[in-house]
């Protein structure tokens, strides 16, 4: 295993060396070698679930919240979940030597475009240590050798599994370094691993704006961002008022700390006398905090059905991670959608309509990696998509956007053959 403790150098160097070889391994070793991971992940489950429990204590002395506590969180199921997605992900079709594309030019060269590794991939990420395990088999698929550079929160969890991972890897015919950890360290560390110019190749920051920001002052690595998800759902005038509730609910309180959750409720001027008393009240009693405009707060019964409070400009902009949901009730279509593209971040939008002019006016106006019709936002995600796990949701829009699984972990290679073909 390679884990960082005084140099970034080495291992981005040790990890570079590795996926040179790592990118001529055929299919089935990979295969092998996810299987064994996760065959290693359930053996040693009692040693994964001891460090895990220090983390949360620290956690729980810290007082880092709920939210923060339930990602950090592993347990038997948890590990299943993870174990379960490495065997999902080696079951996945092979992207690498995929032809994107062929044809024989006028001059008789044959081109074929492939899929190729992008070759070292660093993901920095915070409190989920599920990650650290999807990151490593989604690359490793893909080609890959990884770097991964996990919250300080986490540090118990992420060190035992990337030991586990990493001798498993290379005990089942991967190279050694194929994965590492940058164990410790605070922003210089980051920055330092931003800037690895010769050694990765792309940097993936799984976390929210914070991170996203200390990256953008550093990074010279190309970065793609997983960054924030400021998700809505707007229920238009001529939905199904009680699927709106199915699904509102589902979208905030099913997994709060999780960046597809909702983080605001558009509700049409229309719908809102029938929709937001009965709405508030389910929200209330899921221990949602509602964040209303005027509109919303008048609407909200006597005595109302949730805890509310006067929303502000600032409860638009914020991913609150939490069971907190801004609630504004809009004039039109029109204007839920000017609000999500002044406030949204480009993650996942929900329209709930039975209209299909809305549909089709939402679905155009809409900019996100993700648009939903009639359906929670918490389906964002790779395994939901059938893609295996993700490293995140690209909510930019180069090289990828949306989840991130195996074909956008590879780049492409122009292969180009002739028969003594000289250009004139």
């Amino acid at each position: 295993m390679a884990i960082a403790t005084t140099s970034i150098p080495d291992l981005c160097t040790a990890a570079r060396c590795a996926s040179r070889r790592l990118a001529a391994v055929d299919t089935d070793v990979k295969d092998a070698a996810l299987h064994a991971i996760a065959d290693a992940l359930i053996a040693r489950a009692p040693e994964i679930i001891a460090a895990n429990q220090l983390d949360m204590a620290a956690g729980r002395e810290e007082e880092i919240g709920a939210a923060l506590l339930d990602r950090l969180s592993l347990d038997p199921a948890r590990i299943e979940t993870i174990v379960a997605g490495v065997r999902t992900i080696a079951a996945l079709p092979d992207p690498v030597g995929e032809v994107i594309e062929g044809r024989r030019l006028a001059n008789g060269l044959d081109v074929r475009k492939v899929r190729v590794p992008l070759g070292v991939v660093a993901v920095v990420y915070e409190a989920r240590p599920n990650v650290t395990i999807d990151a490593a088999a989604l690359c490793l698929k893909a080609g890959n050798a990884i770097v991964l550079r996990g919250s300080s929160i986490a540090a118990h969890s992420n060190a035992v599994l990337v030991a586990i991972a990493a001798q498993a890897a290379v005990a089942a015919g991967l190279p050694e370094g194929c994965v590492g950890l940058v164990a410790g360290g605070g922003r210089e560390e980051l920055a330092e691993l931003a800037t690895q110019n010769d050694t990765l190749d792309l940097i993936i920051p799984r976390g929210g704006e914070g991170l996203k920001a200390a990256l953008k002052a550093v990074a010279t690595v190309p970065v793609i961002y997983a960054a924030s998800g400021n998700c809505h759902v707007y229920v238009d005038a001529s939905a199904d008022l009680a699927a709106a509730e199915r699904v509102v609910l589902n979208a905030k309180a099913q997994r709060p700390g999780v960046c597809n959750a909702a983080e605001t409720l558009l509700v049409h001027k229309d719908a809102a006398a029938e929709l937001l008393p009965g709405m508030l009240r389910l929200l209330g009693e899921a221990g949602v905090l509602i964040r209303g405009d005027e509109h919303t707060l008048a609407l909200a019964g006597d005595p109302p059905g949730a805890v509310l409070e006067p929303a502000t400009t600032e409860d638009w902009e914020t991913e609150y991670l939490a069971l907190t949901l801004a609630v504004r009730v809009v004039g039109s279509l029109d204007d839920a959608i000017d609000h999500i593209g002044r406030y949204g971040s480009g993650h996942s939008e929900a329209i709930l309509t039975r209209d299909a002019a809305a549909v089709r006016a939402f679905q155009r106006g809409v900019d996100a990696a993700c648009v939903y019709v009639n359906a929670s936002t918490r389906f964002t995600d790779g395994g939901e998509f059938g893609m295996g796990a993700e490293i995140g949701n690209s909510t930019q829009k180069l090289h990828a956007r949306g989840p991130i699984g195996l074909r956008e972990l590879c780049t492409a290679k122009y292969l180009v053959e002739g028969d003594g073909h000289v250009r004139v």
